[in-house]
């Protein structure tokens, strides 16, 4: 299929019609970033899809992979710190995110982590999601994943 035409169906359009037609290639690139905490596991940072930037999953450790202590406003804001510096790797920024997932070990503690997140994210807003899970990797309170539009 090209732009949800069948192949069928271009085929018979005459050559005039042809220059609507433009097939797309998918480019996959992985982003590794040397500003954030090193991967614990099989992963990249984040993984870009043509103009789409998939971010893995940050936790409050630092880039040189020490898990930050204190409250839940500090663990915010070096998960933010860490979506940051990942998706300057990926030549986008947080005013270029579309859609946000995160994940609390405590729901409890969706206030103070909102109150963070609402520092960077108050003009632009993208989609978001936040669930309370059983556990998170290594022990820690949340996780954050995003996905953002690469600039032009």
């Amino acid at each position: 299929m090209i732009f949800g035409f069948h192949k069928k169906a271009k085929e018979n359009l005459s050559f005039e019609h042809h220059h609507y037609f433009k097939i797309m290639v998918t480019t996959l690139t992985p982003v590794i970033c040397e500003s954030a905490p090193a991967a614990a596991a099989s992963y990249s940072h984040a993984m870009k899809v043509n103009n789409l930037i998939f971010l893995s999953g940050q936790i409050p450790v630092t880039p040189d992979n020490k898990l930050v202590e204190g409250s839940i406003a500090d663990k915010a804001e070096q998960v933010i710190q860490n979506i940051k510096n990942v998706l300057e790797a990926s030549n986008s920024s947080l005013d270029r995110v579309v859609k946000v997932n995160i994940f609390l070990a405590d729901i409890n503690h969706f206030a103070e982590f909102n109150s963070v997140y609402a520092k960077y994210f108050n003009t632009h807003k993208p989609a978001r999601s936040c669930v309370a899970v059983a556990a998170l990797p290594l022990g820690v309170d949340m996780e954050m994943e995003a996905i953002a539009a690469e600039r032009d």
